[in-house]
């Protein structure tokens, strides 16, 4: 590969790597992280071969959370973030303070400096976003309460890490002893008080006149029938608003992509931009773990290893422990708190950015940063058994943690499990989109018994106040997929998108009722033939059914005047 073009070498190799050990990954049944990650240990400067260009992939790995948030965003109005403000600011300050005093406790036990000791802490204590949202995503959690108070928890990680990044060079000085510095009491809240009014600014710009351009704009743009148009117009909005962002106001890229979406979200457009944005946000995503590799240097497992378990023992048992006994003390359900708590165990992009800062200012040295980086991959690597381990203990979690102090000679009481149905010759409805919310109506409208199961909690509650019954969660859950009755049911509707997950619901579906009528949606020949081979009764693929109304139509009437029309359509 020739060293004159970095960027293609990057996307090729990094790509391919990174596919290549992804299946490898999904294959042994384990997160598809560890074989992006993989892919970046293999093309970093410290294993043998082709080594990408660090700098280049850094910055390729911005765009991709600047579209991430820009989604999440999308999916997130103000009303949530004011909703969840009693939890998530308070719960964030804390667990940050929390876990920084811990991580400056290892970094003294290291013998680092208090500057270091200042950069290492903070630098442990804030979790990744591209991490945590990508896990959010998976686990189809993002709509609910959980996922709105995750980000919003994120949200103040993430004005706590611009404050830091502004304030580090200020104070740099007093930290390292090498040179005499005036900084006083008053000149320190000065620059803390305009980092703070540039944020409330950018911030009150965006809901004032953002909220009217960025809407106009699109609209405009919509109307003129170009998908490519429309597709760059997101684009556009997304990495410019975060760009203006940075540079003028100093806010972080991350930020100002994620204002930028909330603001759009209250437009009629937010869906379709979503859907424009995905595939791009997919493999910028990628592009962010390579990056994330090839920063490590897998010899501090051989030079560091007591170091760096007790940082990633910070990071992974430290900050957990305190975000979920936060929680708890805000009166947050152990659910709740199990799954924040498990989302936050792993650190990402701000702990790099902190930890790049840090040497550059002389405060951090190299090993201060190789062992962030080392806690960083375990940590990544870890959280998704973390978050298997946070469902175990769940169940036992609820049967304690409420149990008040006068009562602890009672009998605890039973666990939660779902209830199941007492509908019978019901149908059951998976997944309540766009698609699924048109199904429940047309069978509520002739008269079927109904029950729903849908991820997110804020969709459903119109069918709740008609009383239809709502079971919340993965409906491949096979707990919660008993709870339909569905040996019972004469119906069964996957409207989910995914077919790999529709696969396992028709699957153990077909098992508890051979004879139940399963119909399934699909978007490509391949999912048609899985869902099939999977005991789907029916699978409706989009674009057939397109093809079959078209046809329908133009064939009705006389058949020789439409056809006829339709040629002198394409003389024309």
């Amino acid at each position: 590969m020739s060293h004159e073009s970095p960027l293609i070498a990057i996307l090729v190799i990094g790509l391919c790597l990174a596919f290549i050990l992804g299946t490898l990954a999904n294959r042994l049944k384990i997160s598809l992280l560890v074989g992006y990650l993989l892919a970046g240990v293999a093309v970093g400067p410290f294993t043998p071969g082709f080594v990408a260009d660090q700098g280049l992939a850094l910055q390729l790995a911005e765009i991709g959370v600047i579209l991430l948030m820009f989604g999440v965003g999308l999916h997130f109005s103000v009303s949530d973030l004011i909703a969840v403000r009693a939890v998530a600011i308070p719960g964030a300050l804390i667990q940050i303070a929390l876990s920084t005093a811990m991580g400056m406790g290892v970094a003294r036990l290291l013998g680092l400096p208090l500057g270091a000791e200042l950069v290492f802490g903070l630098a442990v204590s804030v979790a990744s976003t591209v991490v945590l949202l990508r896990t959010l995503q998976e686990r189809r959690i993002m709509d609910t309460e959980r996922g709105h108070i995750a980000v919003g928890w994120l949200v103040i990680q993430d004005l706590v890490t611009v404050l830091a990044l502004v304030l580090l060079p200020v104070i740099a000085p007093l930290l390292n002893n090498n040179s005499p510095t005036t900084l006083t009491l008053s000149g320190l809240g000065f620059t803390v008080a305009v980092t703070l009014g540039k944020v409330v600014a950018f911030v009150a710009l965006m809901l004032v006149i953002g909220r009217r351009v960025i809407p106009a704009v699109l609209h405009y743009v919509a109307h003129t029938g170009s998908r490519e148009l429309f597709r760059l117009s997101v684009l556009a909005v997304a990495l410019g608003v975060a760009f203006v962002a940075s540079e003028l106001f100093g806010v972080s890229f991350a930020l100002g992509a994620f204002v930028a979406g909330m603001v759009l979200s209250e437009s009629k457009l937010s869906q379709r931009a979503a859907e424009e944005t995905l595939p791009l946000r997919d493999a910028f995503a990628v592009l962010f773990f390579i990056s994330v590799g090839m920063l490590f240097d897998p010899t501090v497992l051989i030079h560091d290893p007591l170091p760096l378990l007790a940082t990633l023992g910070v990071v992974v048992i430290g900050t957990p422990t305190v975000a979920f006994l936060t929680l708890r003390l805000l009166r947050q359900p152990s659910g709740t708190a199990l799954t924040i708590a498990a989302g936050l165990a792993q650190i990402g992009e701000f702990s790099f950015i902190l930890a790049t800062l840090g040497i550059g200012l002389g405060l951090l040295d190299q090993r201060g940063r190789d062992l962030l980086l080392g806690a960083s991959i375990l940590s990544i690597l870890l959280n998704p058994l973390l978050f298997l381990v946070a469902g175990r203990m769940k169940s036992w979690a609820d049967r304690h943690a409420e149990v008040p102090s006068a009562a602890k000679h009672a009998v605890p009481p039973p666990p939660i499990v779902h209830p199941v149905t007492t509908l019978q010759g019901h149908a059951v409805l998976v997944g309540y989109g766009r698609v699924g919310s048109l199904l429940a109506e047309g069978l509520l409208r002739n008269g079927w018994k109904l029950l729903v199961m849908e991820a997110g909690d804020a969709a459903v509650q119109p069918l709740r106040d008609r009383g239809v019954e709502v079971r919340l969660g993965n409906a491949a859950d096979p707990e919660l997929l008993k709870s339909a009755n569905l040996a019972m049911a004469r119906l069964l509707l996957v409207a989910i998108p995914d077919a790999f997950e529709a696969g396992q619901i028709v699957q153990q579906a077909r098992a508890a009722n051979p004879g139940i009528d399963i119909i399934a949606r699909a978007h490509f020949d391949s999912a048609v033939e899985h869902l099939s081979q999977h005991g789907a009764t029916t699978v409706v693929m989009g674009e057939r059914e397109i093809a079959r109304a078209m046809l329908e139509q133009a064939v009705k009437g006389d058949g020789a005047e439409p056809r006829a029309n339709a040629v002198k359509a394409d003389a024309n």
